[in-house]
């Protein structure tokens, strides 16, 4: 038996890993760790850290976020970590990880199997290489700089429907009074304008989705970089476009506009 300090053997293979791994490599390898986790504990009673007014902070996104911390870092001890719940690493490190161990709490608290692990690299403020993977559907996405972004080892990319009465639009509201005033609106307008309109809970699978050609854009006016550093690079390898602006009131914060890049999201304007 090991030893309680004894790496799992997922941590073994990594470090005993060849010369050839790469950063994407270890990436899916410590999402689809991550992603294990996450299926296992699923439907079960769980710590809750803190209850918000429009937000669940659980103890296995700290247990989560930890795994992957510790799978990147054995491979990378010189990169950095950013994520949802701390950060890690080398602080000094022009390669950070951007990483959000469960995009999609209150889905996975609430038991909708909606939700997933969303890893990124950038190398100083150029995102490098993305993963977003739901365990529940096993389904992975994978892109680096310069390629194809990838679903399940297939190329994926975007819808080209180019009419707004035609498109799946994903509309976010974030976790505050003046994000939701703000939002409300748009969606009122989307409701009669696009097809459907739907309120998915992750936004870094909305925009999977979207590189994959399921939904048409994504809009929301609060989200944290973890929550979209991988899923950009997808839609954007995908063929699609997405626009990131900072929130003027929150300066950590960004609003998102991510869609196909083919169709008019102006819902005041005709098709």
């Amino acid at each position: 038996m090991s030893s309680p300090s004894s790496p799992s053997p997922l941590i073994a293979r990594v470090i005993n890993a060849d010369v050839s791994a790469t950063p994407l490599s270890i990436a899916i390898e410590a999402a689809r760790a991550a992603g294990k986790l996450l299926r296992d504990e699923f439907g079960r009673t769980l710590d809750v850290h803190a209850f918000e007014a429009h937000d669940i902070k659980l103890e296995l996104d700290v247990r989560s976020q930890n795994l992957i911390t510790e799978i990147l870092l054995r491979a990378f001890p010189d990169h950095a970590i950013l994520g949802e719940e701390g950060i890690a690493g080398n602080p000094e490190s022009r390669f950070q990880w951007i990483v959000d161990p469960i995009d999609g709490t209150v889905n996975y608290f609430y038991g909708l199997p909606h939700f997933c692990i969303s890893i990124a690299l950038r190398e100083g403020e150029e995102v490098i290489a993305g993963v977003v993977y739901d365990p529940m559907r096993e389904e992975l996405w994978e892109v680096e700089r310069g390629g194809p972004a990838r679903l399940n080892g297939e190329p994926c990319a975007v819808s080209r429907r180019t009419k707004l009465s035609e498109a799946v639009l994903s509309i976010g509201f974030a976790k505050n009074k003046s994000t939701i005033t703000s939002g409300l609106p748009l969606f009122e307008k989307m409701i009669y304008r696009a097809r459907k309109c739907r309120l998915m809970g992750s936004a870094a699978l909305d925009l999977a989705y979207i590189a994959s050609g399921r939904l048409d854009a994504y809009i929301e006016s609060s989200v944290s970089l973890w929550d979209v550093a991988a899923g950009k690079l997808l839609v954007e390898a995908a063929g699609g476009k997405v626009e990131l602006t900072p929130h003027p009131d929150q300066p950590e914060k960004l609003a998102i506009v991510a869609s196909s890049g083919v169709m008019n999201l102006n819902p005041d304007q005709p098709d």
